[in-house]
């Protein structure tokens, strides 16, 4: 065996890790399979929620893991991540919400439990690896020019999570392996029903928050006011860490035309809301910035900026600003920039880097 093809596969128990597995055992890897345990009993998920990554479902879903790598004839370890899971992001996740920002817990996880923690529990296990591989949906591939890792966008679009994925360091590109980049979801549907794995089919998992887990921060909200653009009481909201930028339902205001939130301020405990237009804005800032493609951001940079997952990512001029932060101009006039949520810069298909949308900024 190649002594540098020793490969830990994250495996969810859902169907993109496990046809990892499939395939870099097919390769010659020597697959080991982990899985983290995360859930620690708190917060039960809302009636009717969807299955989540965080919650009662995670016996199933190991469950799961370790029969998939029983068919591949692969061993098998679980992890107890519980600790790292609370202090990394649940309280991170919390925290934020109660500031009236809007965070993505799967980036922090990504970065700082699934390729931090978890790696950090396995190497004291005594258990030897070269590789660690995932089932995100993206691409890693080494420009020899700058000497650095580059992260690109996966061959299917539709699942790109190259998004969710721009805080990796340098280190950890390079020791993880995606090989779903090159797949579209279902060649890997297709691929693990002719290998027979029962997990072929399976639903794909949430994030805890599309779970139903706001429950999780129920305790610390408080009811305030909802106040017009015109700073005029219209409502009441049932606490802060429910709503979010661009939010139209759930506001419960008998209104002549649609209201939106377009501000959030935790001071004062107050939800702003106005029409539509009031939510463009052709300019923000970002903090916290990894960048990939290139060590530093020297000068002004012409980009394609996702200002959230779901976003296809807008032409935009970023600039460098003190303290490790940049400001973002957009070329037209973007919706709802909601603090809190990751942008990241795009040049093509390449990953150039990204931040942390900046309250003060909007």
């Amino acid at each position: 065996m190649n002594p540098q093809k020793r490969v830990i596969v994250a495996m969810s128990g859902g169907v993109d890790s496990s046809v990892v597995a499939l395939l870099l055992k097919e390769q010659g890897y020597e697959v080991t399979g982990v899985t983290m345990r995360i859930w620690d009993g708190d917060g039960p998920p809302e009636e009717g929620s969807r299955h989540a990554c965080y919650g009662p479902g995670e016996e199933e879903d190991i469950d799961d893991a370790r029969r998939v790598a029983q068919k591949l004839n692969i061993p098998f370890h679980v992890f107890d991540l519980r600790k790292d899971y609370r202090a990394n992001v649940l309280d991170y996740t919390r925290q934020e919400y109660l500031s009236g920002k809007t965070p993505n817990p799967c980036i922090r996880c990504n970065r700082l439990v699934k390729l931090g923690g978890l790696l950090d529990q396995v190497r004291e296990s005594g258990m030897v690896f070269d590789h660690v591989a995932t089932g995100h949906y993206a691409k890693i591939k080494y420009n020899r020019e700058n000497e650095r890792y580059l992260l690109m966008k996966a061959r299917d679009l539709k699942k790109d999570q190259s998004y969710i994925l721009y805080a990796l360091s340098q280190e950890q590109l390079g020791t993880c392996l995606l090989p779903l980049g090159e797949y579209i979801k279902e060649e890997v549907r297709r691929k693990a029903a002719d290998a027979g794995l029962e997990v072929s089919e399976k639903t794909e998992s949430q994030d805890f928050m599309a779970g139903g887990h706001h429950r999780l921060f129920e305790a610390a909200a408080h009811p305030g006011p909802i106040l017009d653009h015109r700073g005029i009481t219209v409502g009441e909201h049932r606490g802060i860490p429910f709503y979010t930028i661009g939010q139209r339902r759930g506001l419960g205001i008998p209104w002549r035309e649609p209201l939106y939130v377009i501000a959030i301020e935790p001071g004062s405990n107050a939800i702003i809301v106005g029409p539509k237009e009031k939510l463009y804005k052709s300019e923000c800032t970002a903090t916290a910035l990894n960048w990939i493609a290139t060590e530093v951001l020297n000068g002004p940079k012409k980009v394609k900026a996702k200002i959230r997952y779901s976003h296809a990512g807008a032409k935009a001029v970023i600039t460098p600003l003190e303290e490790n932060r940049v400001r973002i101009h957009f070329e037209e006039p973007q919706t709802a920039i909601t603090p809190g949520q990751a942008v990241v810069f795009y040049d093509g298909d390449i990953v150039v880097g990204g931040g942390t949308i900046d309250k003060e900024s909007i």
